[in-house]
């Protein structure tokens, strides 16, 4: 079942952009950090619109883990990690589901201190068991655990977003 389309994603984005500047209008610099494919896919999105309606010097980073299994291998982004010191950090994904994704993509972070770290995501699903917040939901979805969500916004001219 479809749960957003191509012009709702767009009118999700467009309302995130807004929000993410609106909470971070005084910041100097904003670094935009997607985790793996979709993180980064998203968050890429983000960016185009954001460049849209502020002269904040914005970065894109991406996040790489299993998220399967996120110790298994270690938690990488490809900004050094310095770099995010005493910055916005924005920790972007495709969907928020137990949380735990997010919570290891937050590692490399604490490596460093950055003045805030905040959660951004397209679907927030409301399973969560790890300790993370969402601050910028497209949409909060209450599930089953065995449904998944499908979202397409990579390698496609139509963005949607699925309920299986």
């Amino acid at each position: 079942m479809q749960i957003l389309n191509h012009r709702q994603i767009l009118q999700k984005i467009k309302r995130l952009s807004i929000e993410i500047l609106e909470h971070n209008y005084e910041e100097p610099e904003i670094i935009l950090a997607g985790i793996n494919n979709n993180g980064v896919g998203f968050a890429g999105m983000l960016l185009d619109q954001l460049k849209q309606i502020t002269d904040i010097p914005i970065k894109l980073t991406r996040i790489k883990l299993n998220p399967a299994n996120p110790i298994s291998e270690a938690v990488h982004i490809e900004m050094p990690a310095k770099e995010l010191t005493g910055k916005a950090v924005i920790v972007i994904d495709d969907v928020a589901n137990t949380g735990r994704t997010l919570f290891y993509a937050c590692k490399p972070i604490m490596d460093v201190l950055p003045k805030k770290v905040e959660v951004a995501v397209l679907i927030d699903r409301t399973h969560k068991s790890f300790p993370i917040k969402v601050d910028y939901m497209g949409l909060s979805l209450a599930t089953t655990l065995k449904e998944n969500i499908d979202v397409k916004i990579r390698d496609t001219d139509e963005y949607a977003v699925f309920l299986k």
